[in-house]
């Protein structure tokens, strides 16, 4: 597996408040303290319009451009950084935040750095590493949490840490190579250059590859996602609802064709009655599915006949296979391939003489009359 260093884009993601040096001071820890280096192709900001406009002022303007110092003094290649990079929170209305004052404000904020984190980490090329140390707890946090719902195994995320009297020094961005005096709250002269900067590595639990597709892909707030994740330690639950052929396993609701749906809900009887698992030629199994199918569609339409044909010419495995992946698919979709894996039909026994079936318990299925 490649490691971060290696991926073609290489992206600083950090949240910032009022000390856009936390940017600097992070580029400077993972190029010249980390080994091996991690060198960003690009760096992205999140932050509120207060800590927009001091990222602007201290590291991008003209007359100051600490990032672009930075990047001569230690001979960096070309990092791109602007202000299409710089992603200020807003409210519901879409008007830029200065601060995060209200509940409200904090869902906002949680969704759109989710947004962020998941639409960066959709480019299968790219290596984040995100850092925590600027910005409102809140926001770090949130940071956090997003990472370890969309992160891969390339993606990092740390704290810079900064010697004493150096940290949150309005002068101080990164330690220089050279002597350069800047002063301390008293007024006291000191030396960048003999600062010491450091990345504390955070570890996280990585739940990307559990999280449904549509998730993943799609546009979702941050808590959908989080309640999602969620399912993952929750007991199975299953509600099968013949009258709609829908399943909702816990809480999602699932809708398959009529004979996916037939051959699920055949399954789920033959469990409920503490059948084991069968074979595809077994007669109990056939009969159970050509009764449930019977519930969905009428015995005379071209469904049902086809069905019967199949039930007598014995080329069950073939009728039934495509149904099986189908099932599992919609329920991937659904819930994730972790979330699923509890209602997936199952096969135990080698091939040639396997069987099928359902691993859930009777108490955990409900199936509900037709209205």
């Amino acid at each position: 597996m490649k490691q971060p260093h290696q991926y073609e884009a290489r992206i600083l993601l950090a949240v910032t408040g009022l000390s856009p040096q936390i940017v600097t001071e992070t580029l400077y820890a993972l190029t010249q303290v980390q080994q091996p280096a991690f060198v960003p192709t690009r760096v992205v900001v999140i932050t509120t319009a207060d800590g927009a406009s001091r990222v602007r002022l201290e590291l991008l303007s003209e007359d100051k451009a600490w990032f672009r110092r930075l990047c001569e003094e230690y001979d960096l290649p070309e990092i791109r950084f602007d202000e299409e990079d710089i992603h200020i929170i807003r409210d519901d209305a879409g008007h830029p935040l200065a601060d995060i004052r209200s509940p409200e404000q904090n869902s906002h904020v949680a969704d759109q750095i989710s947004e962020i984190v998941r639409n960066l980490a959709a480019d299968e090329h790219s290596a984040i590493h995100a850092s925590i140390a600027g910005g409102r707890k809140t926001m770090g946090f949130y940071l956090g949490y997003a990472l370890s719902l969309y992160g891969r195994p390339q993606d990092r995320l740390s704290h810079v840490l900064v010697d004493e009297g150096f940290e949150g020094n309005r002068e101080f961005f990164y330690p220089s190579r050279r002597p350069r005096t800047i002063h301390d709250r008293e007024q006291n002269p000191m030396d960048a250059s003999q600062a010491r900067v450091m990345l504390a590595d955070i570890p996280f639990v990585r739940l990307r590859d559990g999280l449904p597709e549509r998730l993943l892909a799609g546009t979702s707030r941050f808590s959908e996602t989080i309640e999602a994740a969620q399912r993952f330690y929750q007991e199975p639950e299953l509600i099968v609802r013949p009258g709609q052929r829908q399943l909702v396993c816990n809480g999602s609701e699932i809708n398959l064709t009529p004979v996916p749906f037939a051959l699920y809900l055949a399954m789920v009887k033959r469990m409920q009655e503490e059948m084991d698992f069968a074979g595809w030629d077994d007669e109990g199994l056939k009969a159970g599915f050509l009764s449930s199918l019977a519930q969905v569609v009428s015995t005379n339409s071209g469904k049902y006949e086809n069905a019967e044909k199949a039930m007598r010419e014995h080329f069950i495995e073939q009728y039934f296979a495509p149904h099986v992946s189908r099932i599992k698919k919609e329920m991937e979709e659904q819930l994730g391939s972790r979330g699923a894996r509890p209602f997936l039909i199952q096969a135990r026994g080698p091939r040639g003489a396997r069987r099928y079936g359902l691993a859930l318990e009777p108490y955990q299925v409900q199936i509900e009359a037709d209205a």
